[in-house]
C-alpha cells in the first residue's frame, strides 16, 4: 500500500467511474465508513483538505458533513496494491454516522446522546440531532506497545529495561506494578490538592499522566511475563460492561 498526500494521486477507477473509499481515524486507525470516489471528488478532497465522496443516490459531489457538520479532515490518502480502492485517513469532527454513532459499522448502542441542560461544551460538534460522538483515546496504539514488549520478552535483547525486569521473574515485575500504583495514588492526591487550591494544575495534570503511563507499561509486562494476553483483559472489560449494560 503507498501513501501519498501530493496533490496527484493516482487511482484505477471503475468502469462506473468510481472507486471504494475507506475512511479510517487518524487517531487510533479505526474504520468510519465506506463510500464511493470519483476523480471530482478526489481532487476536490485534496484540494480542500476535507473529505468529498461522490453521491450515487444523488448523483453529485458530497462533502461528507455538508449538512450535519461532521467534516471529515484529511490527513493523508493511500491506494491498495492495485490502485483500484483508496484508504482515507481523517479527523472526524463529529460522528461519521447518520444514526450518530463514531463509525458507520458500529451497532445503535454506540451512540452518545448530549445530556438534557449540560453545561459542559462538548469536545466535538453535535449533529442534528444533538448526538456528540465520544471523541477517541487512541488506545489502539497500546497493541504497538504490547507488541515491543512481548518481542522484549521473547527475545531479551541485552541493555533492554524490560528484559531485565522479566529476568527477574513475578516478583521483580510485581513490585514495580505495586510501586507505580502507589505513584498514580500520589501523583492524583496532588492534582487534586492543586485544583482545591490555585487551580494550577498543568504540571500535576502532567505528572499523573506520566504516572499511570508508567503503572500501564508495568502491567503489561507483568501480562507479558505470565504469558497473558491482554485481549483476556479486554474480554473480561467487554464482558463485564455488556452485562451491565
Amino acid at each position: 500500500m503507498s501513501e501519498r498526500t501530493e496533490s496527484r494521486v493516482e487511482v484505477q477507477f471503475g468502469p462506473d467511474g468510481l472507486a471504494p473509499a475507506i475512511v479510517q481515524d487518524a487517531a487510533d486507525g479505526r474504520v468510519l465508513m465506506l463510500a464511493w470516489m470519483d476523480a471530482q471528488a478526489l481532487a476536490a478532497t485534496l484540494e480542500t483538505g476535507e473529505v468529498h465522496f461522490h453521491s450515487r443516490s444523488r448523483e453529485r459531489l458530497w462533502r461528507k458533513g455538508e449538512t450535519s457538520g461532521n467534516l471529515l479532515r484529511l490527513r493523508s490518502l493511500a491506494t491498495d496494491c492495485d490502485a483500484d480502492a483508496i484508504l482515507v485517513t481523517a479527523e472526524p469532527a463529529g460522528p461519521t454516522c447518520h444514526r450518530g454513532t463514531r463509525s458507520c459499522f458500529d451497532d445503535d448502542s454506540a451512540v452518545i446522546e448530549a445530556e438534557a441542560g449540560a453545561t459542559r461544551e462538548p469536545t466535538l460538534v453535535p449533529d442534528d440531532r444533538g448526538v456528540i460522538k465520544a471523541p477517541s483515546q487512541g488506545f489502539a496504539w497500546l497493541d504497538t506497545l504490547w507488541a515491543t514488549i512481548a518481542s522484549r520478552v521473547s527475545e531479551r535483547p541485552e541493555g533492554s529495561y524490560t528484559t531485565r525486569l522479566v529476568d527477574g521473574g513475578v516478583d521483580a515485575v510485581g513490585r514495580k506494578v505495586a510501586e507505580e500504583a502507589t505513584e498514580v495514588l500520589l501523583a492524583a492526591k496532588d492534582d487534586a490538592t492543586a485544583e482545591a487550591t490555585d487551580g494550577q494544575r498543568d504540571s500535576t495534570r502532567a505528572a499523573l499522566s506520566n504516572e499511570v503511563a508508567d503503572l500501564l507499561y508495568h502491567a503489561l509486562v507483568l501480562l507479558a511475563e505470565r504469558d497473558v494476553p491482554p485481549g483476556d483483559v479486554i474480554a473480561v472489560l467487554r464482558s463485564r460492561h455488556q452485562q451491565r449494560a
